[in-house]
């Protein structure tokens, strides 16, 4: 008798046990910071998801996993200079919403180079790389092309230009779509259009965009995004017995969109749209989106951010999160969590610190191409960059090595030893939102003598105004910026924890998308700069360290949950 009851605890806790671990919780957003038009797609047991980045270098991150939680970047798509570069671009142009797909073994990565060049295509075998270089294709004309496989026949489906060039209104689009050649990389056929203007175009719909094509029970859903990608965002879907159309609008559109909700609700998600649908490792649809967390109104940094929520399939339609209005911070799931190796975290709060002894993270980031001589690495002096004549004001590739601000709520520091021979020399750690918006706390001389100075851009991108200044006495140093949502701090020390305020309570809405204006999100910089100047002194970084921390999360055995 006692040992059958010891045998039925036991096989009592390990029901209990592996139900357990068996359960996750995605948090959102799964991708924090400026990671904006997510396009996700399942190959076997693993996923591969992707985004914008504009105008910064590399572009079009790929990041896999096996949980849709736990997400790592194993690789960049336009990680060569040779693919491309965006010189002369604003940072706020470039790459705009690159979507993924695969096919006979092989990727396939569609994308628009906004102002130049137009919408283009690139393959590779691995995901993780090396990537094509682009053929583009001249015929597609617009942005945001997708890939569409229907057994043997392929499609590109895109926004374009509404009828015969005569717009109705003001954002008035259409939805199109080639037969598309996936050896030859080339569209077949006449264009047609698919939707023109949006599911119901006698109300005006804005920008109908970033479209997706899925077949489910005979049924093609095309879906897509409306009202652009601020507070109006939304997602739409119809549907077509043919591929071709003609496509019926769901009576109940649009399928996920936060704009109606109350504007003083706690802790916020806004802008939901953009969206993927991607079936789970519980064999239920998810979709994943880009959406934002504002600090007020519709201030925010951080850029637009990867979200998840569960999709219900109801009378043959997919609708987002039905259950909830508001998109939530966290869900439950029935499948189990896959941890992935050496994968830096993306959701949540989290710290970590960046050396820089073999190799750059695949996450960080230059402006607009990657100048190999211009920076290198050591274990005996971390990251070095030469000073060049370029500035973050311009439209070229100053040395800026930066990774993106990833909470409300956060602070990042980094070593410096640099020692300024001109006051045109500058070295130290910038809060980049664009080119005309940015915060720069770093090391130079006034008179011969060393000083720790904070700048603010000039609006017109043509100068710096000096916020602070105060003199130091030796060449190595620490420099640490506060962000506390529309506030920032900046501190240095010339010993371990001996901080220095140099300045505290900055406005952050400067750096807010609102203000700037544009589809990126703020970036914390290592910078150097001789200023016009040429020269060939040169500052070096040992580490950076990030730690975020939103109050609305707290880390508890290792998962982060929702207070």
């Amino acid at each position: 008798m006692t040992i059958t009851i010891a045998l039925r605890f036991l096989i009592a806790c390990l029901i209990g046990s592996n139900f357990v671990h068996a359960q996750t919780t995605l948090v959102n957003p799964i991708l924090t910071g400026f990671y904006p038009d997510p396009s996700v797609l399942r190959v076997e047991g693993d996923y591969y998801l992707i985004n914008s980045t504009f105008a910064y270098f590399p572009g079009i991150p790929v990041f896999q996993s096996k949980d849709l939680k736990n997400w790592k970047q194993i690789g960049n798509v336009i990680s060569r200079p040779s693919q491309m570069n965006f010189m002369g671009h604003r940072m706020t142009r470039g790459l705009f919403a690159p979507a993924i797909e695969y096919h006979n073994g092989i990727f396939y990565v569609t994308c628009t180079l906004i102002d130049r060049g137009g919408n283009f295509v690139v393959t590779a075998k691995d995901p993780a790389g090396p990537w094509s270089d682009p053929v583009f294709l001249p015929e597609v004309k617009g942005i945001d092309p997708s890939l569409y496989f229907d057994e043997d026949k392929a499609y590109i489906i895109y926004n374009s230009d509404p009828p015969d060039n005569k717009s109705e209104y003001s954002g008035h689009r259409t939805l199109r779509m080639y037969e598309f050649d996936p050896v030859a990389l080339k569209v077949v056929g006449e264009e047609k259009i698919l939707v023109n203007g949006g599911v119901d175009i006698s109300k005006k719909p804005v920008w109908i965009e970033a479209p997706h094509i899925l077949k489910r029970n005979d049924w093609h859903y095309l879906y897509a995004a409306e009202g652009g990608t601020s507070v109006n965002h939304t997602e739409v879907v119809l549907r077509s017995n043919s591929v071709w159309g003609p496509y019926v609008p769901y009576k109940d559109n649009p399928i996920l969109t936060q704009k109606d909700l109350p504007a003083d609700r706690k802790n916020p998600i806004t802008s939901a749209g953009h969206a993927q649908f991607v079936e789970g490792p519980d064999g239920k649809t998810y979709a994943i989106f880009l959406a934002v967390r504002p600090y007020e109104g519709n201030y925010y940094n951080t850029g637009r951010e990867t979200f998840i929520a569960p999709v219900e399939w109801k009378e043959g339609w997919p609708i987002v999160d039905p259950a909830n209005k508001a998109i939530q911070y966290s869900y439950k799931t029935s499948f189990k969590e896959v941890k992935q190796k050496d994968a830096k975290p993306q959701s949540g709060n989290f710290e970590y610190t960046l050396t820089f002894e073999k190799a750059l993270d695949p996450a960080l980031l230059f402006l607009r191409t990657v100048d190999s001589t211009s920076f290198s690495l050591s274990k005996a002096k971390g990251l070095t960059l030469k000073l060049k004549p370029e500035t973050v004001m311009e439209l070229g590739n100053p040395s800026f090595v930066g990774k993106r601000q990833q909470h409300l709520n956060c602070n990042t520091e980094v070593s410096i030893d640099f020692s300024a021979k001109t006051d045109n020399e500058k070295a130290g750690l910038i809060i980049f939102q664009d080119e005309n918006h940015f915060y720069y706390l770093c090391k130079s001389v006034d008179q011969g003598k060393a000083v720790m100075q904070l700048f603010k851009s000039s609006t017109d991108g043509k100068s710096m105004e000096l916020l602070a200044q105060a003199n130091l006495s030796s060449e190595k140093a620490l420099l640490r910026i506060d962000a506390r949502g529309d506030q920032y701090s900046f501190y240095y020390a010339q010993n371990p924890n001996d901080w220095i305020l140099l300045k505290d309570k900055v406005d952050g809405k400067f750096l807010s998308t609102q203000v700037a204006g544009g589809f990126i999100g703020c970036v914390f910089g290592m910078y150097a700069t001789s200023s016009g100047i040429e020269t060939t002194n040169s500052a070096s970084f040992e580490y950076l360290r990030y730690k975020g921390d939103d109050v609305i999360y707290k880390q508890k055995q290792a998962n982060y949950m929702i207070e």
